[in-house]
């Protein structure tokens, strides 16, 4: 694998149509929201969560593609298995309920935790649990994902007939037709009708090296950023889709220019026949709700390009 020698940020469009991105356990699990803008909220440990469940998908079997974070497992479980590689014979590994390493012996760990599984070398994890094995601070990382424009979610009701068990099945067939209609069980679904949200990522280099995170690892990224919303549907989040992925790539390992400054030349506006109008513009309040992608126009400034930066459009 070739060490990866280039710094990349990059701006990352995706939208949903009648679903719930990132629900909010705190709030009924309502799409999160900025109180103050009412612009929906994607987390970054969500996007991740996604990216995690891809690579399990298309790399399953591969050496160094394994997940660390997964549904049910226990990490320090995971940790144990790094310790068994480098202490074979001791016994006390396998049962031990606390492992710290030596000084020589962390930088092995660190090593096999990487080598091993794809998160930790991508993302970092903190990994100085009851079975220490440090922490790796990854080169990958996201920002919180923000729509374009406000979001409205709706409450809608959605009503089961099938029994749970046979007390409910009894009452549910005793009375006349209108009494049986009530006892159907009720609940509720939060959507959002639609929503184009945007994140921001950034790839660093310089700390790739310590992780050993490579060009191929930043080739599988794109890939699964582009794709893993195809393998995510649910009722939840029936329709989302990756619309956008625009990367900025350094041509030095520290980079050439601010990132804040490369993501100020994606300009994301609403189509208004031959016009665009951006986010703050008052004539915004004159066309109505976006509902589909086509509803925007995605720009990208490559005019005075600072040296030694080139825009890649991924997706």
């Amino acid at each position: 694998m070739t060490d990866l020698a280039n710094r990349y940020d990059f701006v990352f469009l995706f939208d949903v149509t009648n679903g719930n991105p990132n629900g909010d356990p705190d709030a009924g699990n309502l799409p999160r929201l900025d109180p103050e803008t009412n612009h929906g909220l994607v987390t970054d440990v969500c996007l991740k969560r996604k990216i995690r469940n891809y690579a399990e998908l298309a790399r399953r079997d591969a050496p160094g593609f394994s997940i660390y974070v997964q549904e049910g497992s226990i990490l320090n479980e995971k940790h144990r298995i790094a310790y068994k590689k480098i202490r074979p014979d001791d016994a006390k590994v396998a049962t031990a309920k606390k492992l710290n390493p030596s000084d020589a012996e962390a930088d092995l760990l660190r090593k096999f935790m990487c080598e091993n599984f794809f998160d930790v070398r991508t993302f970092g994890a903190v990994m100085s649990t009851g079975i220490n094995c440090g922490q790796v601070r990854g080169p990958v990382q996201l920002s919180f994902a923000q729509s374009v424009e406000p979001i409205m979610p709706l409450e809608v009701s959605i009503t089961r007939m099938a029994a749970t068990n046979e007390a409910e099945m009894a009452k549910q067939t005793e009375g006349d037709e209108d009494e049986r209609r009530e006892n159907r069980t009720m609940g509720r679904k939060h959507i959002v009708p639609y929503g184009l949200y945007r994140a921001h990522g950034f790839v660093s280099a310089k700390l790739a090296e310590r992780t050993g995170f490579s060009e191929t690892d930043l080739d599988f990224l794109w890939e699964a950023l582009a794709s893993m919303f195809e393998h995510d549907h649910s009722a939840a989040r029936g329709e989302m889709s990756a619309r956008r992925l625009i990367a900025f790539k350094h041509a030095s390992a520290l980079g050439n220019a601010p990132a804040h400054a490369l993501f100020d030349r994606v300009t994301v506006g609403r189509a208004a026949g031959e016009e665009t109008r951006l986010p703050g513009d008052p004539r915004l309040d004159n066309l109505p709700p976006a509902r589909r992608f086509a509803d925007y126009r995605v720009a990208i400034d490559r005019s005075g390009l600072p040296q030694g930066v080139d825009i890649l459009e991924l997706v």
